[in-house]
């Protein structure tokens, strides 16, 4: 995904592992990313590029006239079937696939329009009633969707009304919020904003300050005490570019030509990355999506104009190659020229790459800062920076195929700023080398743009629960929150609103200490020896933070969540191909085969009863399942063991289904127990599982319990998200909900 797709990794490898000796240690001693990216281009023959471009054109990146009626129907089918958010992802296929002003790309809003009117999107549904209007929707099918479209508007006039009734009666009843935290806990959540914007660093609050060691490089100090869930960064991507996800290239045969499966390329808008159901698509090509005309407008005007043509290419070169493709297309917006002498002079150096203020002497969320991040030139291996240069030089000849196209066409000649395009191809010495440079930087500096992904499982409408999980959206460049130094147990906590990434302190900071972010492996998910292989391999660093330094200590005993027990006596195993029990007394040993052995045997079996329960039809026969699970967990693997955890929890999710609150209620409880351990009290972990707690006890009317558990996941998600976070919107809607409720009477 970040990288090339494997065939081209395999191409580039061995046509590197075929040139001369000489001709590689040319490219290998190479003094600047420009010599490198040269010698690289110079490499690059048409045979090359026909292997790529074969590659490419497996995506199906144009408009298929064919495709506008094939998603219409199985889109249809799905409508039949009242899988009514099935039906509306096909439908957008299918607007994606048709031209502008056709019956074709008119009928998919219709239908569109009718999907959304079915899930209560009744805004959304007028929208595409006017796309499909504006499109030419046929005159005598015109009646069907003025019906839905009055329908709509009943709906939302009576939605208007009975909020303003609410609205009235909450004034009346002149009701006090109650109060859930202390005042000096809640001086950071009150919105997204800085209240005070640090003179030195933009986007940061007055907190910090940027400070550089010689050893260490840059870094963020506090400059005063800070608490928890205080807002310390606030910052807009320079640059994001959406994760396509799961998008295997087209294969020969009917039956795979169109593709059904949803993806986060259909869901979230390609600029914004905003969550639509609706999405408007690029006039030109089947795989840009929007949320609005004005995203898609901007998106072209940006960047989208000179990428367009190259959607093939793009997703076969993989996201680093995209992100420095826009990195450089951004760049424009600013001063070119200036932009240009900055290239000329920074590219020439090698690692040079302290932080740079700009004239007014801040550090700027701005180009200038995106190239000072460091590409660790000299610490990639010879093979990855052919790879990468050769990538780049050949989008950089599609990049001027493409701009001869783009000059030809009355599409794109209607746009002033696609005129810079051919400018930047035959400048190609120029932004060859900084798509180069950023293309190295991003494996170090790349930030992954995640989203919280919420899956229902439910009974019936009234009965539901959620499961959180993370999920990778797309990737940025934060040249602010670059700054941030690694801890495998960080001190703040990442979020993320669209583009803008905010930065919250998860535990309190003294004055003089260092802000510190996670890069990825974290103490609660890997071992030490872990995280310092994948640290010094992606970031080349050895880790000295103080988990690593008391990991190594603990390394004997492993921690509590992979840990095994002795079946005799229950106390923690120890030791490495043979295990013992931490006992004295006990004699127990244990092979670490037999017992991972056991372990993977017992994942299955709950692999195999979750499946059950995503299918919601054999809910006891996982219940069943489950609890030998438990049975046999209970033998051999420590009570805050992971696995553990996890039965609990999908035996939460079993009962929430069979409406036992009460049940659910107990195994979440323990489920708590283990992710407390892992993670923390005060973990984003943790919030997410007391919020699926405190919708079990709300489910089955625990009025006192629900309140209390409200209360304490509230607290821990405003540390990490702020006040507009969903869970804590819920949160807040199920107190409301509970607070109105009349008394319940004595005896």
């Amino acid at each position: 995904m970040d990288l090339p797709v494997d065939e081209w990794k395999s191409y580039v490898l061995q046509k590197w592992s075929l040139l001369p000796k000489s001709t590689q240690v040319t490219v290998c001693t190479a003094e600047t990313l420009s010599d490198i990216f040269l010698h690289s281009s110079s490499l690059l023959q048409p045979e090359d590029e026909m292997f790529l471009k074969r590659l490419s054109s497996g995506y199906l990146v144009g408009k298929d006239p064919g495709a506008p009626l094939f998603y219409r129907e199985q889109g249809n089918k799905k409508f039949q079937e009242k899988d009514y958010m099935g039906a509306t992802v096909l439908y957008t296929k299918g607007v994606s696939h048709s031209r502008p002003n056709t019956e074709d790309i008119s009928l998919c809003y219709a239908n569109r329009s009718a999907a959304l009117f079915r899930l209560g999107q009744y805004e959304t549904c007028l929208q595409d009633i006017t796309r499909a209007q504006m499109h030419g929707y046929p005159e005598r099918l015109q009646l069907k969707m003025m019906l839905r479209k009055a329908e709509c508007l009943v709906t939302l006039g009576k939605r208007q009304e009975s909020t303003l009734c609410r609205l009235k009666r909450k004034v009346q009843e002149k009701e006090n919020p109650t109060e859930t935290f202390p005042a000096a806990l809640t001086t950071g959540f009150e919105d997204m904003n800085l209240r005070e914007e640090n003179e030195q660093i933009s986007c940061a609050s007055s907190s910090v300050t940027l400070c550089t060691d010689p050893l260490k490089g840059r870094s963020l100090i506090a400059t005063k005490d800070i608490l928890p869930g205080e807002l310390l960064v606030r910052e807009e991507a320079f640059v994001s570019v959406l994760n396509p996800g799961e998008m295997p290239p087209r294969r020969n045969g009917l039956e795979s030509k169109w593709d059904t499966r949803v993806t986060n390329g259909d869901l979230y808008c390609h600029r914004c990355l905003k969550h639509t159901l609706a999405t408007v698509p690029c006039g030109g090509c089947s795989y840009a999506k929007y949320c609005s005309q004005e995203c898609m407008q901007q998106a072209w005007d940006l960047y989208h104009s000179a990428e367009c043509p190259l959607g093939g290419l793009l997703l076969t070169l993989g996201v680093f190659c995209h992100v420095a493709l826009r990195a450089t297309l951004l760049a424009r917006c600013e001063d070119v020229g200036n932009v240009t002498r900055k290239l000329c002079g920074e590219i020439s150096n090698r690692d040079i790459c302290l932080p740079k203020s700009d004239v007014n002497g801040r550090y700027e969320s701005n180009y200038n800062a995106v190239l000072h991040l460091l590409p660790h030139t000299r610490n990639h291996s010879p093979e990855h920076k052919f790879l990468c240069a050769l990538s780049v030089a050949a989008l950089c000849r599609q990049l001027e195929a493409a701009s001869l196209q783009t000059l030809t066409t009355s599409l794109k000649s209607s746009q002033p700023e696609a005129a810079v395009v051919p400018a930047m191809c035959q400048e190609s010495h120029i932004w060859g080398p900084a798509m180069l440079r950023h293309m190295l930087q991003l494996q170090c500096n790349a930030q992954a743009i995640t989203i919280i992904q919420q899956t229902v499982n439910q009974r019936s409408k009234e009965n539901i629960i959620t499961d959180s999980r993370q999920v990778r959206l797309a990737t940025g460049l934060f040249p602010v929150v670059s700054l941030l130094n690694h801890s495998c147990s960080p001190n703040t906590s990442v979020s993320f609103v669209s583009t803008v990434a905010t930065v919250r302190a998860s535990q309190p900071i003294g004055e003089g200490q260092e802000i510190l972010h996670c890069y990825g492996p974290h103490e609660s998910r890997m071992g030490v020896a872990e995280r310092q292989q994948k640290l010094r391999s992606q970031y080349f660093f050895d880790c000295d933070c103080l988990a690593c330094q008391n990991g190594k200590r603990r390394a004997a005993a492993g921690p509590r969540w992979e840990a095994f027990r002795c079946h005799r006596c229950g106390e923690l195993m120890q030791g490495d191909d043979v295990l013992s029990c931490g006992r004295a007394s006990c004699t127990e040993s244990a092979s670490r085969d037999h017992l991972v052995s056991r372990l993977q045997d017992l994942q299955q079996r709950v692999g195999k009863a979750q499946k059950l329960l995503r299918n919601g039809k054999l809910t006891e026969r996982a219940i069943q399942l489950l609890l030998g699970c438990q049975h046999d967990a209970e033998s051999f693997l420590s009570a805050e063991h992971s696995l553990v955890g996890e039965i609990e929890d999908a035996l939460a999710q079993a009962y929430a289904a069979l409406g036992d609150w009460q049940k659910s209620a107990a195994h979440l409880r323990k489920s708590l127990r283990v992710v407390e351990v892992r993670h923390g009290p005060s973990s984003v972990e943790m919030g997410h599982e007391l919020f699926k707690l405190a919708q079990i006890f709300f489910n089955g009317f625990a009025i006192p319990e629900a309140l209390n558990t409200i209360q304490k996941a509230e607290k821990v998600l405003l540390v990490h998200y702020g006040r507009g976070n969903d869970e804590i919107q819920e949160l807040q809607k199920m107190k409301s909900c509970l607070l109105d409720l009349p008394p319940v009477p004595e005896g």
